[in-house]
């Protein structure tokens, strides 16, 4: 293969994100220096964060430039080396971007073991969005036995682990999803003890009713009126790990009318990248891996086919057409 297909930013969004912001290339595969190592990729990974680096400005990730490659994790196999630390036939994540083949320096490159956990579940359950959810869940709501926990966004990668993963510490856990559908699997496939559809138009309602005793902790995806909700809801010291805004990624305001409710309950509310806390990734991704290959945390994939599907399947994650994580596959 001399020659392979990427995506490229075109074009900057105004507003709601476009296909016509994307571009399809085609490159030459390049010539390998001392050090590095050719990837190709088998899936890559569209994940809500993604719109952001879209902008041009201030945000905890540097955009993407445009007319380079759209930035992303990808997982595939060595087919060149030269960095002594890999070899061909290496099963590899790296963050490559949205491209067929990807060259990396093995900086960031980390081989993974597909013997017990599926090579994409390491773009998933056992990649940044298990780790996601494992740091938000463990060093900042720190949950105890008996607690409620509310999850924005359930049924999604980062979402579906964290409610599992609370579950596992013994707590009442409560999703907050759009649609029946997305509802029931998170309690009755997750074990979720509730679930609200925030589209049925009674969220303020159906939280409260399923929160009899308060809320502890919140598991925050998306913001606006689905955290206003949670924090009318908030026992005293509660905690909010703040992981994503997903309802403000295109330019929409998030009016919070209830912020008063941190003074009054005395509560933490923090954000995070889990990019920054990189010293909890060895013992994360180890607890996760166990747990997925002992069949204690279940996760659900939607998996687009080819590079050229990749902005749809991005676009779609940001209206939440998808159901778990978000893939692309790009071998056949």
């Amino acid at each position: 293969m001399t020659t392979f297909q990427r995506i490229v930013l075109a074009s900057r969004p105004t507003g709601e994100a476009t296909p016509e912001n994307f571009r399809l290339e085609t490159v030459e595969v390049p010539v390998l220096k001392d050090g590095e190592v050719l990837v190709r990729n088998e899936y890559m990974t569209v994940d809500p964060y993604m719109r952001s680096l879209m902008n041009e400005g201030k945000s905890y990730m540097p955009p993407v430039e445009l007319n380079a490659t759209m930035a992303g994790g990808t997982v595939g196999e060595v087919v060149a080396s030269k960095n002594p630390k890999f070899v061909v036939g290496d099963k590899v994540v790296d963050n490559l971007g949205w491209a067929e083949m990807g060259v990396s320096d093995g900086s960031q490159m980390r081989k993974v073991d597909t013997s017990e956990v599926p090579l994409q579940a390491y773009l998933g359950v056992v990649g940044m969005p298990g780790m996601t959810a494992w740091y938000g869940l463990n060093q900042i709501m720190a949950p105890k036995p008996g607690e409620t926990v509310v999850v924005s966004a359930a049924s999604g990668a980062v979402g579906s682990a964290a409610g599992q993963l609370a579950k596992l510490k013994g707590c009442r856990v409560v999703g907050i999803a759009g649609g029946k559908e997305k509802c029931d699997y998170v309690v009755n496939e997750l074990g979720f003890d509730a679930c609200v559809d925030y589209k049925a138009g009674n969220l303020v309602a159906d939280l409260a009713a399923a929160t009899p005793d308060g809320i502890d902790a919140v598991f925050e995806n998306v913001g606006g009126e689905v955290l206003d909700a949670s924090l009318a809801r908030m026992n005293p010291y509660g905690r909010i790990a703040v992981c994503g805004l997903i309802a403000g990624y295109n330019g929409e305001s998030l009016p919070v009318n209830n912020f008063k409710a941190v003074l009054v309950m005395r509560l933490t509310m923090r954000g995070f990248v889990v990019g920054e806390h990189m010293e909890f990734w060895p013992q994360g991704l180890n607890e996760l891996a166990m747990l997925v290959a002992c069949g204690k945390l279940k996760y659900r994939e939607t998996i687009a086919q080819d590079l050229a599907s990749a902005p749809e399947a991005f676009l779609g994650l940001l209206k939440g057409k998808n159901f778990g994580k978000q893939l692309v596959k790009l071998t056949r």
